[in-house]
Formats: C-alpha cells, sequence, structure tokens
C-alpha cells in the first residue's frame, strides 16, 4: 500500500501517524514544506521518501509531488493530513489522482454548519434553529425569526474563529457593520449552558465505530479565543448511553468510513444533549495523545489497522480506561503552583509534560500536562490547583 501524508511533521505529535503505518509494513510517502533535515531521525525513517514542497498551500506544487510519488511507486492508494486545515486539499488530490476516500464534493455536508444541521435533524438528535444570512438585511430577518439571543459565524468556518455572540440590539448592529456579506453566516440560537463537550471516535471501513471516547471541556470553545483563559479538558472513562445513541445516528447519518470523528455537543441542565458540530477528524492538538494515555490505547495503530482492513484491530491490547486531565497553563498568567509544585504533587499520575505548539498557544495555551485519575473528582481537582491564580 502507497499512503501519502501531507504534512507529516506538524503537528508534531501526528508524525505517530507515520509510525503506525509504518509498522504494519505501508510505504509512507511525505508531502511537507519543512526541509528534510528538520524531520528528526525517526521520521526520516517511517517515510520511505520525503517531497519538500515551498508552500503546501500552492496546490500544484503538491499534486506534482503526488505525481512524482505515482511515477515511482505506482498507484497511491491513500492520502490524508487528519488536518482540518488540509482537508479540502486531501479531497482534490484523490479526485485528481483517482484515490480512495473523500471527494470534493464529499465535503459540503461537513464544512458547512447549516448541512450539519440538517444531518443532525435527519438523526432526531436535539438541535437548536438556525438560519443562513448573506446580508445585513438577511440578519435583521434571522434576528427577528429566531429571537436573541444569537450566536453568528461563518457557514463555512473552524471552530470558534470569527464568531460573534449576539446578546442584544446593540450587538446586532455592531455585529451588521462588520459583516459585509462576503461570507455567507450562519445565525443560530444562543444555547443556555456552559458544558460543551464531545464525542469523539473511529470509524472503520464499513462505517462501523470501532472505538468511542468523549471529553469535557472546562470552558465553551468561544471562550478560549480570548488569548487569557486556562483550558482544560476531563476525558470520560465511560461514554454516556445517550451520548453515544446521539453520536452512533449522528455517525450513520453522515455516512463516513475509515476516519476519525468529532462531534460537540453542549449539555443541557435536564441532563439531554444539544449537537453543535461535526468534525470530519480526529479532535486537535494534544486530545488524540490525551486519549491513548488515559484509556491506554494507541489510536494511530488502530487507524492504521483500519486503513488496511484488518479483521483484529489493533491498539486497544492493552485497553484500561480511566477519567484523567489535559490541563493547560499560559507562561505569563501568574499562578499559585508552580511546574515543579504541579510535577511533585502528580508525579505518580502524570502522563506527559510538555509544551505546546506556539501557532495553538492563544487558543490552548503554552503548556499541557496530561493526569490519570480514578475519578472524574479527583481531575477537576488536578485542574483547579493548576489554574489556581494568585491574588
Amino acid at each position: 500500500m502507497n499512503f501519502v501524508i501531507i504534512s507529516p511533521y506538524f503537528p508534531t505529535n501526528f508524525q505517530q501517524f507515520a509510525r503506525a503505518l509504518h509498522e504494519k509494513g505501508v510505504n509512507v510517502l511525505g508531502i511537507g514544506s519543512e526541509p528534510y533535515a528538520q524531520l528528526g531521525p525517526a521520521l526520516q525513517h517511517y517515510l520511505t521518501e520525503y517531497y519538500r514542497v515551498d508552500d503546501l498551500e500552492d496546490t500544484v506544487a503538491v499534486k506534482k509531488g503526488v505525481a512524482h510519488f505515482f511515477a515511482k511507486y505506482g498507484p497511491i492508494d491513500r492520502v490524508e493530513s487528519h488536518n482540518e486545515h488540509w482537508l479540502d486539499l486531501d479531497a482534490a488530490l484523490r479526485e485528481q489522482f483517482n484515490i480512495p476516500g473523500l471527494r470534493p464534493a464529499d465535503l459540503e455536508q461537513v464544512k458547512y454548519k447549516s448541512e450539519m444541521k440538517k444531518l443532525f435533524k435527519q438523526a432526531k438528535v436535539p438541535v437548536v434553529d438556525g438560519m443562513v444570512v448573506h446580508s445585513a438585511k438577511e440578519v435583521d430577518r434571522a434576528v427577528k425569526k429566531l429571537k436573541l439571543p444569537l450566536i453568528a459565524k461563518p457557514d463555512n468556518g473552524v471552530g470558534a474563529a470569527a464568531t460573534y455572540k449576539l446578546l442584544n440590539k446593540k450587538d446586532v448592529e455592531e455585529f451588521k457593520k462588520y459583516y459585509d456579506g462576503t461570507v455567507p453566516y450562519f445565525l443560530e440560537q444562543l444555547i443556555q449552558s456552559d458544558q460543551l463537550l464531545s464525542y469523539d471516535g473511529l470509524i472503520d471501513q464499513e462505517g462501523n465505530i470501532v472505538y468511542d471516547i468523549s471529553l469535557e471541556y472546562n470552558i465553551p470553545t468561544l471562550d478560549m479565543f480570548d488569548g487569557t483563559s486556562d483550558a482544560a479538558y476531563i476525558i470520560a472513562k465511560e461514554v454516556s448511553d445517550k451520548l453515544r445513541e446521539y453520536g452512533q445516528r449522528i455517525v450513520k447519518a453522515f455516512g463516513m468510513k475509515e476516519r476519525f470523528f468529532h462531534i460537540e455537543f453542549f449539555k443541557m441542565p435536564n441532563g439531554d444533549y444539544v449537537a453543535l458540530e461535526y468534525n470530519n477528524r480526529i479532535a486537535g492538538s494534544k486530545a488524540v495523545d490525551l486519549y491513548n494515555c488515559v484509556h491506554s490505547i494507541d489510536f494511530f495503530s488502530a487507524y492504521a489497522s483500519v486503513v488496511l482492513g484488518e479483521e483484529k484491530i489493533t491498539g486497544f491490547e492493552q485497553c484500561q480506561p480511566m477519567y484523567g486531565a489535559g490541563i493547560s497553563r499560559r507562561y505569563r498568567t501568574l499562578y499559585q503552583h508552580s511546574f515543579d509544585e504541579i510535577r511533585d504533587k502528580y508525579h505518580d499520575q502524570m502522563k506527559f509534560d510538555e509544551p505546546l505548539p506556539e501557532v495553538f498557544s492563544d487558543i490552548m495555551g503554552d503548556h499541557m500536562f496530561c493526569l490519570v485519575t480514578d475519578t472524574k473528582e479527583e481531575a477537576q481537582e488536578a485542574i483547579d490547583y493548576c489554574h489556581a491564580k494568585l491574588k
């Protein structure tokens, strides 16, 4: 099998995809913009060949790289980045070179929030009402129909980027001053819940979920974009029955295969869930590392196993789910407890302790700890300890 990885070097934790595929005998080929020497000995070993381009945004150059691999190694069996930013590029390459997997037309339902909502409704999962707008006049129409408070976000956008809370008429007028109609926006009712969580997992070649897991955010994603908030996750030991039921229905409605998924929900005060967004890739940043550490699994190996169509999926042999916490800190924030105090206190529970990539620092912070706990309460106590500020 010839497998092309787009951007095999970054993010660095995703280099483990190359490792897992290589260990199963896959011919792993990489296309990226980093110099070959920067890849390091391990990644260089996993890759049969690396094709460097000046800029991955240069689609023509990337296609030349795939054509080079095709001429040298034969037909390409898979191309994947696992990165939200490159999903369109992945799909374009598949279409150009007739590679199995999602094509550009298949991405419409996972790029546009309005299309996601249609499939959530088809899956009979709770959602809030929303409307697509293309002008300030349509904003007024949406406000009249949906009623304040609302959230306004690009219909095609990632995470909480360029998202606005419209809590009152003043917010609406300010948004209309900004909004020129160039990009379609999706306005939806503001969900009255602070508990954001996700249903994540891996789907096999038949569309079956081979493993699922859930994480709970300490703050809604929108609040992370202020560049000062402390981010943290609690990884659940088990997925709740209702969340799993909704998640399975959604996965079936979207019809994806041989992929990770990351579905965001709000948990309501009555215990029910409201679907927010479907992400057609694994949770970002260090989430996959948290999952692997806390549940004692290897999602990278499992993915390689799924790609090869193995009857017995590897990566779960040592599975031992626990609760866990992923806790980030900001270097410029003054905390009550030092890094060394945290390391001493949680020495026996610490799974990793490392800086985050600078590109994620505004949202995620600068440094992350991952630790395992026996209970959710212990995980929350660790978050509170690490985030306690000097007064």
